[in-house]
Order: structure tokens, then sequence, then C-alpha cells
């Protein structure tokens, strides 16, 4: 019996494929789509100019009055058809309690912007094998939220002609919605289907249920996307069926996500996976001497 050596693979290894190397497009592919350590320079300046870009896009599009108001009145009518149609009552009943309508001007205000900041903050430091998948997930949602501007334009119930909705906050002199009072000009004021309050907050609120490990902050999560949707309501921003289509556009964000990272983002690795080291040389097979 010869003894058992291993020698390079010479003479016959052309244009046999190398069994360890894929071409050089998949392999950029792959990278691309699998959870790398976040950059914070990058990250900030691609949230700067991802919100820069949305409120452009958001308000650019045209305030086709006309058309809003007729869907307006197309909503209302579908909500009584179902039997939903309560948001004048929630309305009314909310802002008789001066404390309480204030309160919720000025968390529809701030909230939705410091809450999806902080929970962004969160998963980068905490899980940054995730942070890039979940992001995703969020400015999908976004991005087709600013398509639905665009093919539906629709006016809140607080400009609904012939309803007895208040404008809680020019009653009570609050700066909590742009598109009311003095900032009116600042926003497009026909773009509330779908409702990127809703879409943001159920993105956080499911966010830090399904990573969260203490008790009472999973369920803070999931108590946040329902005080936002009393709070639109309540405010006469939204409609019912807003809340549904922001829900429908973070649908298409997490498939989004899961179509490109192969896994829903809360199923990724917590933190990044270290990088294999490269390959030198070809392989060597064993021969026999």
């Amino acid at each position: 019996m010869g003894e058992s050596t291993v020698t390079p693979l010479e003479g016959r290894d052309q244009g046999l494929p190398d069994p360890v190397t894929a071409p050089p497009r998949r392999r950029r592919l792959d990278r691309l789509r699998s959870p790398r350590r976040p950059r914070l320079w990058f990250e900030i300046l691609l949230i700067a100019v991802s919100y820069w870009t949305y409120s452009l896009v958001r308000n650019a599009v045209p305030e086709q009055r006309s058309e809003a108001l007729r869907n307006t009145d197309w909503i209302w009518r579908a909500e009584h058809s179902l039997g939903i149609a309560v948001e004048e009552s929630v309305n009314h009943a909310v802002n008789s309690v001066t404390w309480l309508i204030v309160g919720m001007n000025y968390y529809y205000a701030t909230l939705h912007f410091i809450v999806t900041l902080t929970v962004l903050v969160w998963l980068y430091r905490s899980h940054p094998g995730r942070y890039a998948a979940t992001r995703l997930a969020l400015f999908a949602t976004t991005a087709v939220a600013l398509v639905g501007y665009y093919l539906y334009p629709l006016a809140p119930p607080r400009l609904m002609p012939g309803g007895d909705f208040v404008d809680t906050v020019m009653v009570h002199q609050t700066w909590g919605s742009m598109a009311s009072g003095d900032l009116k000009h600042m926003s497009n004021q026909y773009a509330a289907m779908p409702s990127m309050h809703i879409g943001w907050s159920v993105w956080c609120g499911l966010t830090v249920f399904a990573l969260a490990k203490l008790p009472w902050v999973r369920i803070l999560g999931l108590l946040y996307p329902t005080a936002t949707l009393v709070v639109i309501v309540a405010t006469a921003n939204h409609f019912w069926l807003d809340a549904v289509g922001g829900v429908l556009c973070l649908a298409f964000g997490f498939a989004v996500a899961r179509v490109w990272y192969g896994a829903l983002p809360y199923a990724l690795p917590r933190l990044v996976p270290p990088k294999e080291p490269k390959r030198q040389g070809r392989p060597l097979l064993p021969t026999k001497a």
C-alpha cells in the first residue's frame, strides 16, 4: 500500500469550476444581503436624507382638493356601511376634556418622531445584526405610503365639508398638527391615507414586543400603537380606515425585508456574525502515491 499524500491539482483543473468560489456578482449580492455592523455616520446621514426626501415628496404631491374631498366622502360612507363611523363621537368626547385633548395634540406632534428614532437607536446599539433589516422594513413602509398619497389624496376628518368634527389644534391653539394653524402651509393637508402615524407606531410596537426582554417594556410596546390610534382619531386627523392603510403599508415593508434578507428581521441573529477569513490559493486534493 502506498502512502497517501496531498498534492495540488495540476494540469487537469483548466475549465473546471472552482468548487468553493462563487461568481463575483453572486458574492457581491450575498454581501449586500448579509447583516453587517451599521456605521453611525452613515445611518445618521441616511435617516436625515430619507426624511428630507419623504417630506419633500409628500408635500410635492398635488393638493387635489376636489378629489380628496370626494374620497373623504366615500371613506365616511364606507365606514357607516361597516358600522365603524364613530370618529366624530370620539372627537367630541375627548375634546370636552381640555387637558386630555391638549396632551393628545402634543402627542400627535412629537412622539411620532421621538419614539421611532429612539427605537432605531436602541436597535443600533443592542441588536446590530437585526438593525439593517428592521430599518429596511420601516423605509419600505414609508416609500409605499408616498405612492398612496399620490394615488389616493384624502382630506382628514376635520376638513370634511358638512361634518361636525372639531379641529382640536385650532380650538385649543396648540401645534399638534403641521397641517393646521400657522404650520398648515408646510404640509400637504390631503395626504391622510395611509396613516404613517399608525405605520410607524406599529413598527415600533412590534419591534419592542419582539426584542425587549422586560415584560413591562414589551407591554408598553403594544400599548404605544393602541394609544396612537386613539390620538389620530380623537384629534380628527385620520379615519379608522387610514390606520388600516398604514398597517397594509407596514406589511409590505416587512415583506420587502423578508425577501431581501431571507428571514423576518426579528429572526436574524442579534449580533453581526464575524467575517470569514479569505481563502488563499486553490484547494489541495488528496491523492495516492
